[in-house]
């Protein structure tokens, strides 16, 4: 269902507003956030504005990216941009789940005095599970109360590394949220990724500006590396701290974590749609568009949406990309 023109930001998944939608009531402006500034592909640009308008909230700024060049630039057009430079600036995937709000509200609040001092602070996931496809922090000494520094990054590690780590207890999901000043982000790039900020800066000085909407200058910002914010910066600055944090979090990455995650009926179904489900237990349904029936089943994912249908055996939805590299051959 997620395609380059209506990625998984833009799909209602886990509740009747887009993941999008959901992002943004997170942290609705007002007392303690600011208006969003929003980073994305710049064929999205009115999807985007459509949907923020839908959920009452609008963009102090929508930079929107002639290319992909990962997180590490498009935060920095997000720090470029900034009102304040001085002010905390909270960084969030627009695709993730946080059933916990307040304790997500309330990790933001231990870490601001450390953020304001001038750190650069990531929110560590307890695990509840050694997840071979998340990345690791290490929880290193207290620094002040709930908040450590960051005693290392672990890639993706392999099975038996991951239950060692969850078995220690001292390690936590990088769950890929940050918050930091934004003057302190654009210096740790000139320290170490110096060339990327060169060319965050030239494509936002040459930007095209209308309204909310800013299109940095193409051939300034193709010059940048690419390169993911963990290692261009928080594996290589030093005052990077973490707070770990249980907040119901997930990045919804495949259709197990949507059942993982969703409310199901008495017999572990979830049903979205024109769903007739009998003697059936254990099974993701979603029907756009077309009725579905089932009789008999147990723990299969059936998606149907427009001509397209997906059936799999629940455990098994990482090889959703076997089955696309299959259908562009």
């Amino acid at each position: 269902m997620s395609r380059p023109e209506l990625p998984k930001q833009f799909l209602a998944l886990t509740a009747d507003e887009t993941m999008l939608q959901l992002t943004a009531r997170r942290t609705d402006a007002g007392e303690r956030f600011a208006h969003p500034i929003v980073v994305a592909n710049a064929m999205h640009a009115d999807q985007i504005e459509g949907q923020l308008d839908e959920a009452g909230a609008s963009a102090a700024a929508l930079i929107l990216e002639p290319m992909g060049r990962n997180t590490a630039p498009a935060i920095a057009l997000a720090a470029l941009a900034a009102e304040d430079p001085a002010a905390p600036l909270l960084v969030m995937p627009s695709d993730h789940v946080i059933a916990d709000v307040t304790a997500f509200h309330e990790a933001i609040h231990l870490a601001l005095p450390l953020v304001e001092d001038g750190w650069l602070v990531t929110f560590g996931i307890t695990p509840d599970a050694p997840e071979t496809g998340y990345g690791y922090i290490q929880v290193g000494e207290p620094l002040t109360e709930g908040v450590h520094r960051v005693a290392r990054f672990v890639e993706k590690p392999p099975r038996d590394v991951a239950e060692a780590m969850v078995a220690s207890g001292d390690h936590a999901w990088n769950g890929g949220i940050f918050l930091f000043r934004a003057d302190k982000f654009l210096d740790a790039l000139s320290v170490h990724a110096p060339e990327m900020l060169h060319a965050a800066r030239q494509s936002m000085d040459k930007a095209v500006r209308e309204g909310a909407r800013i299109w940095p200058d193409h051939d300034a910002f193709a010059a940048s590396p690419s390169d993911s914010i963990d290692y261009a910066v928080m594996e290589k600055a030093e005052r990077v701290a973490v707070v770990p944090v249980t907040m119901g979090w997930s990045d919804v990455g495949s259709w197990d974590a949507l059942h993982a995650i969703s409310d199901c009926d008495e017999g572990g179904n979830v049903c979205r749609g024109d769903v007739v489900a009998i003697d059936t237990r254990g099974c993701l349904v979603r029907a756009d568009g077309k009725r579905v029936a089932l009789v008999g089943v147990e723990d299969l994912i059936v998606v149907a949406s427009g001509d397209d249908v997906l059936i799999l055996p629940r455990g098994r939805s990482q090889d959703v990309k076997k089955l696309l590299e299959a259908m562009k051959r």
